[in-house]
């Protein structure tokens, strides 16, 4: 290989038009899914105050949401309900409610865009009194089987209104395989599953558990079942585990904070590998913005980008209006 000076690597970076013909990696808006928040009501848009520029819509205003990210290219949004207080009880319920907030949002959105793919969380913290994504026993220990047997009603449930891929965010052990024998049963062959298949124990999570009404309510912590942050050969055996089981695609979560892990899962299995950019992370660009320590706008296409460099299929973020909007010019 040739040497300075008769290799100037810089002459590869002279000129916006020849960094642009030789960039290894490049951003569309159908790499984004985009998560938007339910809310109980009509016509109500809620700000939340830890996530700014992020509200809560009633299902009656989600439609046009909808139908704003498929204008903008964007393929999938995904859906998060912040369930009415008095309908949160210790054994969730509500989840298994076929008229519930997010299954009314999953209608209601098909209706009005059917061209649009609507992923929905499979967990029960947002339906839970007591803030946990599964069933708790006496000692408050999340139970595994018994939750198990939950999240296939709920799953089932969601594929019935119409969603089409279930997303299992709980980090139960077997809960793959569960739902996807129960899906074939009941005839939704063509629901995909989104396993959050290395879903960490992190301090990012603050706003979003804000957003689904679960902040403050929490009883003890969630590392029981949620991956221990100092390990990334447990997530390559929870990503394992959930593809042998029947994922269709797996999720790393948080994002930035574990692009190692993304680079693994991507280069040992080869799969649609996804990746949450978190609330924490959302709020960390705004909030640095806002105090004038960078540029929002390029804050916002570097972080994705970064995804994107580490093997990341897509990206679930917040910023995905904003994101389309800047890359469609």
């Amino acid at each position: 290989m040739s040497s300075f000076p008769a290799l100037r690597m810089r002459r590869a970076r002279s000129a916006p038009w020849i960094r642009a013909m030789l960039a290894e990696t490049r951003l569309h808006p159908s790499d984004f899914i985009w998560p938007l928040f339910i809310c109980d009501g009509e016509g109500c848009e809620e700000p939340i105050g830890s996530l700014p520029g992020v509200s809560r819509w009633s299902v009656d205003r989600l439609a046009a949401k909808a139908r704003e990210a498929a204008d903008l290219g964007i393929p999938c949004i995904a859906l998060f309900p912040n369930t009415p207080n008095d309908l949160r009880t210790e054994d969730a319920r509500e989840a298994l409610n076929p008229d519930n907030l997010i299954c009314r949002a999953i209608k209601a959105i098909k209706d009005a865009v059917p061209d649009i793919g609507v992923l929905t969380d499979v967990a029960l913290d947002p339906y839970t009194s007591h803030g946990h994504d599964g069933l708790v026993d006496s000692s408050g220990y999340v139970l595994n089987d018994e939750t198990v047997e939950i999240l296939v009603e709920q799953a089932l449930v969601q594929a019935a209104a119409g969603a089409d891929i279930v997303a299992p965010s709980d980090m139960m052990d077997g809960r793959i395989g569960a739902i996807r024998e129960a899906l074939e049963r009941e005839g939704h062959l063509n629901v995909a599953i989104m396993a959050y298949a290395a879903k960490y124990a992190s301090a990012f999570y603050g706003p979003f558990r804000e957003a689904v009404g679960s902040l403050g309510r929490l009883k003890g912590d969630k590392r029981s079942y949620q991956m221990d942050s100092a390990n990334i050969e447990e997530a390559l055996r929870e990503v394992d585990l959930d593809l042998e089981e029947g994922a269709d695609f797996v999720m790393v979560k948080p994002g930035l904070p574990y692009l190692d892990v993304v680079a693994r899962v991507k280069a040992e299995f080869g799969v649609p590998t996804f990746v949450y950019q978190v609330s924490g992370e959302y709020a960390m660009i705004e909030h640095s913005a806002a105090a004038g320590a960078a540029d929002r706008e390029a804050l916002i296409l570097e972080t994705l980008l970064a995804f994107k460099r580490a093997g990341a299929s897509g990206i679930l973020t917040y910023h995905a209006l904003d994101a389309a909007r800047l890359l469609n010019g």
